[in-house]
Order: C-alpha cells, then structure tokens, then sequence
C-alpha cells in the first residue's frame, strides 16, 4: 500500500477531527500560593538581618540594642513589603499584562510578518554572501588558523628563569 493512497486528491473534501472538549479560553497555569518564585528570578533578594548588618567582635552595642534592631528590621522588611506591593502589585501588574500584550500584538502582527517578507524576498542576499564567505573569507581564515596554529607557548614561573 502506497503512502499516496493515503493522500487526499485534488479537489476532494477531507474529515478534520477536532476534539470538542478543549477548552481555548482557560489557561491551565494558575498562581502558586506556597511557591511564589518558582523559577526563583528572585532569588538574590533573599536579604536577611545579618546579610546588611553586622558587628564585629571589637565593637559591641548592648546585647538588648541588637535584639530590638534585629526585630525593628524583620518587621519592616515584612510589614514594609506587605503594604508597599498593596499599593502598587495591581497597578504595575495591570501595567505589565498590557505592556506585555502590546509587545506580544506588535511581534505577531507586524515584527514577524516583516521578517518572513524579508526572508522570503531576500533568499538571493544569502546565496551571494555565502558565496562570497566561501570563496573570499573562509579560504584566508582557514590559512592564518593553520600558519598560527604552530606557534607554542610556554609559559614558566619565576623561579624557573
């Protein structure tokens, strides 16, 4: 049996299956609620109290003024977090969904159809640059790589001299 018996012909309708039970509107990535960083593109804001503070043996505060300065950090690192992104995480998302749906529209709709233009019209540009690589440049890279590629290096310590 041959691969063209398979093959509709010219002119005749073909039966296309469509699975009726996809859904093309829901997304199956839904946020994470535990792992919030899950490709961790954050991972270099791990900031903690003794990564920006620090004393050394010599100079000491009261052991009750480190403590209070350490709480006074963990507090407002969190508590700061925590009201700042309630201002500002719905508006900057809201801004980032259309900055990267504009972005997203713009490629599809006019940066790709450009390029497959180009490409398709400019076949004749390739054809002559890899002509020219390959008669002109390769052959001159390919002496100078060999001519260079005896030379040896050696390369001694002070104490050998």
């Amino acid at each position: 049996m041959d691969m063209d018996e398979h093959r509709p012909k010219v002119g005749e309708l073909t039966e296309v299956k469509v699975d009726e039970d996809f859904n093309f509107t829901q997304s199956d990535t839904r946020p994470h609620i535990d792992d919030r960083d899950p490709k961790g593109i954050n991972s270099n804001l791990k900031v903690m109290f003794e990564d920006v503070i620090g004393e050394p043996p010599s100079v000491r505060s009261f052991d009750r003024v480190w403590l209070w300065s350490y709480a006074v950090f963990e507090v407002s690192r969190f508590w700061g977090y925590r009201v700042i992104s309630l201002l500002l995480a719905v508006p900057v998302s809201l801004a980032a969904g259309l900055l990267f749906a504009v972005l997203s529209c713009i490629h599809i709709w006019l940066i790709m159809p450009c390029v497959q233009l180009l490409l398709i019209n400019m076949q004749w540009i390739q054809t002559v640059w890899s002509s020219i690589l390959n008669i002109f440049i390769t052959p001159f890279f390919s002496s100078f790589g060999r001519c260079c590629g005896q030379v040896v290096i050696y390369l001694a310590s002070s104490e050998n001299r």
